[in-house]
């Protein structure tokens, strides 16, 4: 067996660590209500906890999400939904019901609940986020990846020095994007997803015609690491806006040009990834808030990935890890 690759060092001064896609962070809604940082084009959604003396069983029973708590239930199906769950209630003898909240709950409390309850992931817009309390505040976790056949067999974050003598399965993160996020969770509160931090963007282009886009738009390679692609860099965002517009623009025009273009605002996930493409190993971190946040690629691209916490014999966590190939 290869020896492990050490990708970085993460910190989580909260003391709870947030595992999920990392394309997916532009949903976060911190201390917000998801309705507050929603695309205005997005589905109204409204969430649950279900209430009662046969609460607990009830909602296990139901098998929808973890817990006593159900999220982002589309506005337009809470009749029914609250009509098969009172239905799902009837048949076994429950006594319990859908409570709806006036609000929709926060992501930032969604996490806290869910390490409150032992719950092993959350849903945000139907994403599983894996939450993992009592993690150490008080010094850098190391994460490193096990080379498997096709890429990563597993990554794992380190939490104490001790071995590990059983593990407990938590969720799988769900990832379309590619990468994994490692975040302390106040530290997500300070995320910016796609706007510029310092008012500039790049654009890159590339594909099969990409020789031929650069010479109609006058764009020299970028010398960016790890993807030297055509383009512009450092652009005032308007600028790079109209650039990326133009490029839209051509590639629906005739005659046809085959190229994909990216407009990247200066954010937290452009800076991030960025790093992420220069690393060695695809993963990188940045500061944000009080915390160093890794965003890693899969190294397999997309799917559901198996979260296990390691314990020691006392039953305190050493590790979380991350199953990418079991080699099935």
């Amino acid at each position: 067996m290869e020896d492990p690759c050490v990708l970085g060092q993460i910190t989580c001064p909260s003391g709870q660590l947030a595992l999920m896609d990392g394309g997916y962070l532009g949903l976060w809604s911190g201390d917000r209500s998801p309705a507050e940082v929603r695309d205005p084009e997005g589905v109204p959604a409204v969430d649950f906890e279900v209430v009662g003396a046969d609460a607990e069983a009830a909602a296990r029973s139901l098998d929808r999400q973890s817990g006593r708590y159900l999220y982002d239930i589309p506005e337009h199906a809470v009749a029914e939904f609250v009509a098969m769950f009172d239905a799902h209630c009837r048949e076994h003898g429950f006594a319990a019901s859908l409570q709806p909240y006036p609000r929709q709950v926060p992501h930032r409390e969604r996490l806290r609940r869910a390490v409150a309850a032992g719950d092993p992931d959350f849903l945000i817009t139907g994403v599983p986020v894996i939450p993992i309390g009592s993690v150490p505040s008080d010094r850098p976790l190391v994460v490193t990846a096990f080379p498997g056949e096709w890429g990563w067999r597993q990554i794992r974050i380190a939490f104490a020095s001790s071995p590990a003598v059983r593990s407990r399965p938590l969720g799988r993160i769900g990832v379309d994007a590619a990468r994994f996020v490692f975040a302390d969770a106040d530290a997500l509160g300070s995320w910016v997803h796609e706007d510029s931090l310092d008012g500039l963007a790049d654009v890159a282009f590339w594909g099969g015609d990409e020789d031929l886009i650069a010479a109609e738009f006058g764009a020299e390679r970028t010398g960016t690491p790890g993807e030297d692609h055509y383009g512009w860099v450092d652009l005032p965002i308007q600028q790079a806006y109209d650039r990326a517009v133009a490029l839209n623009d051509r590639r629906n025009a005739a005659p046809r040009a085959r190229f994909a273009f990216d407009f990247r605002p200066h954010s937290h996930h452009f800076q991030v990834m960025a790093a992420v493409r220069a690393a060695e190993h695809e993963a990188a971190t940045i500061t944000v808030g009080d915390a160093e946040i890794m965003m890693a690629m899969t190294s397999v691209g997309d799917g559901f990935f198996p979260v296990h916490l390691d314990l020691d014999a006392a039953g305190a966590p050493v590790a979380a890890t991350i199953t990418i190939d079991d080699g099935e």
